[in-house]
């Protein structure tokens, strides 16, 4: 027991003796807050003595007031971010493995700030919250998924659009059906309620139907990401079986934009129509990183009128580096940076950069040339899918 007393002890004023070297730099760094405090914190949030001993000097670099707040709020932590991400640029540490998994807790912990924000989980307890415009997916048990949208809502009942079912080439009566109804709201999560169908009307000049309402409504999925809002030019190409779901494409693709993008997935525009399910790559400049994306299109909105697709995809699980790049970005942009124009379009590693005959690609927006047919021609000059749009995969 001895021996177990003896480490015990040892243990303890190593811990006393750490905190002590702690509060004795407290008064000449000329940072308030309680050090003993901000050390327990820390630990609690899952980094080691020597991490949190890299926040605490890059907390007095800041010059933070209160140290512990960098644990609860995500404003006071970015500005801890920035700087960790400027220093670890200018050393040049950013390839080495303990850095990056240091960056990768790190990011964790901040997602954690604001997904577990209040003001950033108010959600909807009853059908009447809903907004008019709302999206629907309805569900008739046996018969199959339509979608829909709120026309008007009111405290009596809901008025949605007649629910479409482009699948179905028989005719739908709606009276007296028992639904089910999902949606997904923005900046929130997803809602899943039960209802009937009053009857069907018109409204406003649309056929629609009259639900009742639902004063239970069960939240389905609450944000899982962090997304970052752009709308950055990059291609699109089909996923192949068999070969690394990150590996960097030499030939350019399918046009698209990216309209956002988080660690766990993205969104892109793309001329033309498609379905769920498609395995797909996105591949991108981000900082003049190229970074390549692989996942499945899980939804997919069709706007009729400019013949474009919203893809929302799921990403495979990325490499760390890669994740740690693209959560840099988001949390740790510098708000006095310069604006770094990003390489278009071009693979940036060593065999890329021997292929001198590779086209270069179009700055111009795809989507704005003037006429599908333009469209069409920048396409095919410098894709190796041949001009195809969405609707061709199929």
């Amino acid at each position: 027991m001895r021996g177990y007393d003896l480490l015990t002890l040892i243990i303890v004023i190593a811990i006393l003796g750490f905190g002590f070297y702690w509060l004795s730099h407290k008064k000449k760094e000329g940072v308030g807050g309680n050090w003993v405090q901000f050390i327990s914190m820390g630990k609690e949030a899952g980094f080691s003595f020597k991490e949190v001993e890299m926040l605490r000097q890059i907390v007095v670099q800041c010059n933070i007031n209160d140290p512990c707040t960098i644990f609860t709020s995500q404003d006071q932590l970015d500005i801890c971010i920035r700087s960790i991400v400027r220093n670890i640029r200018m050393t040049g540490e950013s390839g080495e493995q303990k850095t990056q998994d240091f960056l990768s807790r790190l990011y964790d912990f901040r997602k954690k700030i604001e997904t577990d924000n209040p003001l950033e989980s108010s959600g909807i307890s009853n059908s009447r919250q809903i907004s008019e415009g709302q999206t629907l997916k309805i569900l008739v048990s046996g018969v199959g998924v339509f979608k829909s949208q709120v026309v008007r809502n009111n405290s009596q009942f809901m008025t949605v659009s007649r629910p479409i079912n482009t699948k179905r080439t028989t005719p739908m009566t709606w009276s007296g059906n028992k639904i089910s109804v999902y949606f997904w709201r923005e900046e929130d999560a997803g809602y899943v309620f039960d209802s009937e169908v009053i009857e069907e009307i018109v409204s406003a000049g649309v056929s629609s139907i009259k639900i009742t309402h639902s004063d239970s409504l069960a939240r389905t999925q609450k944000r899982r990401s962090v997304r970052m809002k752009m709308h950055k030019q990059a291609f699109l190409y089909l996923a192949k079986d068999r070969e690394p779901p990150h590996k960097l494409e030499i030939d350019p693709g399918l046009k698209c934009f990216l309209e956002d993008l988080s660690d766990t997935g993205c969104a892109v525009t793309v001329g033309g129509k498609t379905e769920v399910g498609l395995r797909v790559k996105v591949q991108f400049a981000l900082d003049n990183v190229p970074i390549c994306i692989s996942g499945i299109v899980r939804s997919a909105v069709y706007k009729e009128d400019t013949n474009r697709s919203l893809l929302h995809i799921e990403a495979a699980p990325l490499p760390m580096d890669i994740r740690n790049h693209i959560l840099g970005q988001m949390f740790g942009k510098m708000s006095d940076d310069e604006d770094e124009e990003d390489l278009p379009f071009r693979v940036l590693d060593d065999e890329a950069a021997k292929i001198s005959s590779a086209p270069a690609p179009s700055e111009n927006d795809p989507f704005t040339a003037g006429d599908a047919a333009a469209q069409e021609k920048s396409s095919s000059a410098d894709s190796p899918l041949g001009g195809l749009k969405m609707e061709d995969f199929f």
